[in-house]
Protein backbone atom coordinates (compact mmCIF):
# COMPACT_ATOMS: atom_id res chain seq x y z
CA UNK A 1 0.00 0.00 0.00
CA UNK A 2 1.48 3.55 -0.57
CA UNK A 3 2.16 6.27 2.05
CA UNK A 4 1.09 9.04 0.57
CA UNK A 5 -2.31 11.11 1.73
CA UNK A 6 -4.48 8.91 0.21
CA UNK A 7 -3.51 6.23 2.46
CA UNK A 8 -3.01 3.23 0.95
CA UNK A 9 -4.82 3.67 -2.50
CA UNK A 10 -3.08 3.05 -5.27
CA UNK A 11 -3.75 3.89 -9.13
CA UNK A 12 -6.25 0.80 -10.87
CA UNK A 13 -7.41 -0.22 -7.44
CA UNK A 14 -10.87 -1.00 -6.87
CA UNK A 15 -13.28 -1.89 -4.11
CA UNK A 16 -17.02 -2.76 -3.63
CA UNK A 17 -19.18 -0.37 -1.26
CA UNK A 18 -22.78 0.53 0.03
CA UNK A 19 -23.06 4.02 -0.44
CA UNK A 20 -25.12 5.92 2.53
CA UNK A 21 -25.71 8.97 1.08
CA UNK A 22 -28.44 9.78 4.34
CA UNK A 23 -25.29 9.76 6.80
CA UNK A 24 -23.76 12.55 4.23
CA UNK A 25 -25.29 15.70 5.69
CA UNK A 26 -23.97 14.80 9.37
CA UNK A 27 -20.58 13.30 8.59
CA UNK A 28 -20.01 15.31 5.12
CA UNK A 29 -18.07 18.05 6.84
CA UNK A 30 -16.04 16.30 9.20
CA UNK A 31 -15.22 13.92 6.56
CA UNK A 32 -14.27 16.52 3.84
CA UNK A 33 -11.77 17.88 7.03
CA UNK A 34 -10.18 14.26 8.59
CA UNK A 35 -10.69 11.73 5.75
CA UNK A 36 -8.35 11.22 2.34
CA UNK A 37 -10.69 9.21 0.59
CA UNK A 38 -13.64 12.22 0.90
CA UNK A 39 -10.96 15.02 -0.31
CA UNK A 40 -10.61 12.10 -3.30
CA UNK A 41 -14.41 12.19 -3.80
CA UNK A 42 -15.54 8.92 -2.17
CA UNK A 43 -18.93 9.47 -0.48
CA UNK A 44 -19.89 8.26 2.67
CA UNK A 45 -20.27 4.43 2.56
CA UNK A 46 -19.42 1.18 4.47
CA UNK A 47 -16.77 -1.14 2.55
CA UNK A 48 -17.56 -4.28 1.25
CA UNK A 49 -14.73 -5.59 -0.32
CA UNK A 50 -11.32 -3.24 -0.81
CA UNK A 51 -9.33 -3.58 -2.39
CA UNK A 52 -11.08 -5.71 -4.94
CA UNK A 53 -9.45 -6.62 -8.44
CA UNK A 54 -7.80 -4.09 -9.99
CA UNK A 55 -9.74 -2.05 -12.47
CA UNK A 56 -8.42 -3.35 -15.76
CA UNK A 57 -10.53 -6.37 -14.79
CA UNK A 58 -13.43 -4.70 -14.18
CA UNK A 59 -15.46 -5.41 -17.47
CA UNK A 60 -19.07 -6.08 -18.19
CA UNK A 61 -18.85 -9.57 -17.00
CA UNK A 62 -17.48 -8.77 -13.59
CA UNK A 63 -20.41 -6.41 -13.14
CA UNK A 64 -22.58 -8.79 -13.97
CA UNK A 65 -20.94 -11.10 -11.31
CA UNK A 66 -21.05 -8.75 -8.97
CA UNK A 67 -25.00 -8.26 -9.76
CA UNK A 68 -25.68 -11.85 -9.22
CA UNK A 69 -24.00 -12.30 -6.19
CA UNK A 70 -25.33 -9.33 -4.49
CA UNK A 71 -28.76 -9.87 -6.12
CA UNK A 72 -28.83 -13.37 -3.63
CA UNK A 73 -29.38 -10.82 -1.00
CA UNK A 74 -32.41 -8.79 0.15
CA UNK A 75 -32.05 -5.22 0.91
CA UNK A 76 -31.56 -4.25 4.20
CA UNK A 77 -31.73 -1.58 6.64
CA UNK A 78 -29.29 -0.16 9.08
CA UNK A 79 -28.43 2.56 11.55
CA UNK A 80 -25.39 4.25 12.62
CA UNK A 81 -25.61 5.55 16.07
CA UNK A 82 -22.74 4.33 17.63
CA UNK A 83 -18.76 5.04 17.27
CA UNK A 84 -15.97 3.18 16.98
CA UNK A 85 -12.34 3.47 16.85
CA UNK A 86 -9.14 1.78 15.34
CA UNK A 87 -5.45 3.04 15.44
CA UNK A 88 -5.87 6.40 13.90
CA UNK A 89 -9.35 6.21 12.60
CA UNK A 90 -12.87 6.97 14.17
CA UNK A 91 -16.03 5.45 12.12
CA UNK A 92 -19.88 5.02 12.73
CA UNK A 93 -20.59 1.16 13.18
CA UNK A 94 -23.80 -0.32 11.84
CA UNK A 95 -26.41 -1.73 13.19
CA UNK A 96 -26.95 -5.04 12.43
CA UNK A 97 -23.35 -5.37 10.79
CA UNK A 98 -24.17 -8.78 9.87
CA UNK A 99 -26.03 -7.97 6.48
CA UNK A 100 -22.92 -6.05 5.70
CA UNK A 101 -20.52 -9.10 6.58
CA UNK A 102 -22.67 -11.51 4.48
CA UNK A 103 -22.19 -9.39 1.43
CA UNK A 104 -18.69 -9.58 2.07
CA UNK A 105 -18.61 -13.16 2.31
CA UNK A 106 -20.66 -13.61 -0.68
CA UNK A 107 -18.04 -11.84 -2.89
CA UNK A 108 -15.28 -13.17 -1.60
CA UNK A 109 -16.69 -16.45 -1.56
CA UNK A 110 -17.44 -15.86 -5.96
CA UNK A 111 -13.38 -13.93 -5.56
CA UNK A 112 -10.81 -15.67 -2.95
CA UNK A 113 -8.27 -13.68 -4.88
CA UNK A 114 -9.82 -10.65 -3.14
CA UNK A 115 -9.52 -11.16 0.64
CA UNK A 116 -10.70 -7.83 2.58
CA UNK A 117 -8.10 -5.31 3.21
CA UNK A 118 -5.89 -7.70 1.26
CA UNK A 119 -5.35 -10.34 4.06
CA UNK A 120 -3.81 -7.95 6.45
CA UNK A 121 -6.33 -8.59 9.24
CA UNK A 122 -8.52 -11.29 10.85
CA UNK A 123 -11.81 -10.84 10.62
CA UNK A 124 -13.72 -7.79 8.87
CA UNK A 125 -15.38 -4.90 11.31
CA UNK A 126 -17.91 -2.98 8.82
CA UNK A 127 -17.95 0.57 9.51
CA UNK A 128 -18.71 4.28 7.75
CA UNK A 129 -15.45 5.76 8.20
CA UNK A 130 -15.86 9.78 9.71
CA UNK A 131 -11.83 10.72 10.48
CA UNK A 132 -8.62 8.40 8.90
CA UNK A 133 -5.02 9.13 9.34
CA UNK A 134 -5.40 11.17 12.00
CA UNK A 135 -2.17 10.66 14.51
CA UNK A 136 -3.52 12.45 17.29
CA UNK A 137 -7.14 11.15 16.85
CA UNK A 138 -8.36 10.61 20.32
CA UNK A 139 -11.95 11.68 22.68
CA UNK A 140 -9.59 12.50 25.45
CA UNK A 141 -12.89 13.93 27.55
CA UNK A 142 -16.47 12.45 27.45
CA UNK A 143 -17.24 11.72 23.64
CA UNK A 144 -21.25 13.24 22.58
CA UNK A 145 -23.63 10.23 21.76
CA UNK A 146 -22.72 9.18 17.79
CA UNK A 147 -26.68 9.49 17.49
CA UNK A 148 -26.75 12.99 18.23
CA UNK A 149 -23.94 13.98 16.08
CA UNK A 150 -24.36 11.73 13.43
CA UNK A 151 -27.84 10.33 13.15
CA UNK A 152 -28.87 8.18 10.23
CA UNK A 153 -30.84 4.84 8.92
CA UNK A 154 -30.30 3.54 6.08
CA UNK A 155 -31.98 1.02 2.98
CA UNK A 156 -29.19 -0.66 1.04
CA UNK A 157 -30.49 -1.07 -2.28
CA UNK A 158 -27.16 -0.47 -4.38
CA UNK A 159 -23.64 -1.27 -4.25
CA UNK A 160 -21.29 0.37 -6.22
CA UNK A 161 -18.03 -0.55 -7.58
CA UNK A 162 -15.44 2.25 -6.88
CA UNK A 163 -11.64 3.20 -8.06
CA UNK A 164 -8.81 4.88 -8.29
CA UNK A 165 -7.73 6.44 -11.59
CA UNK A 166 -4.52 5.37 -13.26
CA UNK A 167 -3.09 8.66 -11.92
CA UNK A 168 -3.62 7.70 -8.28
CA UNK A 169 -5.55 11.11 -8.02
CA UNK A 170 -9.25 11.14 -8.57
CA UNK A 171 -11.50 8.25 -7.72
CA UNK A 172 -15.00 7.39 -9.44
CA UNK A 173 -17.51 5.00 -9.63
CA UNK A 174 -17.01 1.94 -11.96
CA UNK A 175 -20.58 0.57 -11.51
CA UNK A 176 -23.59 0.23 -9.45
CA UNK A 177 -25.35 -3.34 -8.79
CA UNK A 178 -28.94 -2.19 -7.98
CA UNK A 179 -30.09 -5.25 -5.39
CA UNK A 180 -33.65 -6.06 -4.93
CA UNK A 181 -35.76 -4.10 -2.70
Amino acid sequence: MADDDSHGFQAGQSGLVVRVPEAEPAVRAWRDRLDPSARAGVPAHVTVLFPFLDASRIDPGVCAAIGEVLGRHQSFEARFEHCGRFPGVLYLAPEPDGPFRCLTEAIVERWPESPPSGGQFDGVVPHLTVAQGQARLSWTRPRPSCSAVFPSSRRSRRSTCWSTTERGGGRGPLSRCDRPA
